[in-house]
């Protein structure tokens, strides 16, 4: 798993929008990726929800939400557009993304964990956040990164 101080592995990924979305086209902005387990599945459902209502602190501190799991383009449109969410998801169907980042352990992996990871402008990692309580996720990373 990464820890902080280390560089974040670039990606490339679809998102559910159709673009393809890379983690350097967001270099000089922080960047929140979180991984998820599954769309549209009701802890996912909480924590998407708790940073779609809570937008506006992550844009007025500069930080692009990344939501990252294994669903295709289609579930992750659908999850998207059921409850309004204005952020990428990302369909990492490979699994390349969350072994390089320490969300799964092998490509068997099912789903990813619980994580989530700050990368500062720079493209180094400032936060790890693990093993999370989805109701309260979003709050918990909003009131770290406010602090900042």
């Amino acid at each position: 798993m990464l820890t902080v101080g280390d560089a974040a592995p670039d990606f490339s990924l679809p998102s559910h929008d159709g673009s393809i979305v890379q983690l350097r086209d967001f270099r000089g902005r922080r960047v929140l990726i979180w991984f998820f387990v599954e769309a549209d599945t009701p802890g996912c459902r909480d924590e998407g929800c708790g940073f779609r209502d809570h937008q506006e602190y992550l844009d007025e501190g500069g930080i692009q939400l990344l939501g990252v799991s294994f669903d295709p383009v289609e579930r992750n449109a659908a999850f998207a557009a059921k409850y309004g969410f204005a952020f990428p998801l990302l369909s990492d169907l490979d699994h390349s993304v969350a072994l390089a980042y320490g969300a799964c352990d092998s490509l068997s992996a099912h789903q990813p964990s619980r994580l989530s990871l700050l990368v500062n402008a720079e493209g180094v990692v400032e936060r790890v956040y693990e093993q999370v309580d989805p109701r309260d996720h979003a709050a918990r990373v909003l009131a770290d990164i406010l602090d900042l």
